[in-house]
């Protein structure tokens, strides 16, 4: 165990680093929940927009690769944004057995008013932090040794 960690340890059990992250993870998670739904979105359906938006259209496993979530999962996600209009699916016709997911205007707008949404949210959040410090944030939490097998996020 390095000396930096056996300190940590000895600190406030409050102060530790795992609850640290875990308090202000579910702060974070409340508060981005809280601003999807403003737009009539969940967290799930939300980083599918976002994805959709800036990809413009995809594979069905392709998108369901880049959230990490099973496809049956995905599959009752990309249900409700398309009963919403939000997304459409449709047959690739370079290969019938896939599905090519897109961003539809409407999912568009809907997008736009969550993404403002998001920021502003971000901006409460992090207000004392330089750019150099989020940046440094941003790098040290993509260190943190997670993988693909663990459970990210739930839908309530």
């Amino acid at each position: 165990m390095n000396a930096e960690l056996a300190d940590t340890l000895e600190t406030d059990p409050l102060d530790r680093l795992g609850f640290l992250l875990a308090r202000h993870g579910a702060i974070v998670s409340s508060r981005m929940e809280h601003a999807f739904a403003l737009c009539g979105l969940t967290l799930r359906q939300g980083a599918t927009l976002i994805l959709l938006g800036r990809s413009g259209n995809m594979s069905q496993q392709g998108v369901a690769g880049a959230l990490e979530v099973d496809p049956s999962v995905l599959c009752g996600i990309l249900n409700d944004l398309e009963s919403t209009q939000f997304v459409e699916r449709r047959r690739d016709p370079a290969d019938r057995r896939r599905h090519i997911v897109a961003i539809t205007e409407e999912g568009g707008r809907v997008l736009a008013k969550a993404q403002e949404a998001i920021e502003k949210v971000e901006r409460e959040l992090f207000a004392d932090l330089t750019a150099e410090e989020l940046a440094t944030l941003r790098d040290l939490l993509s260190r943190v040794r997670t993988s693909k097998g663990d459970i990210a996020c739930t839908e309530r």
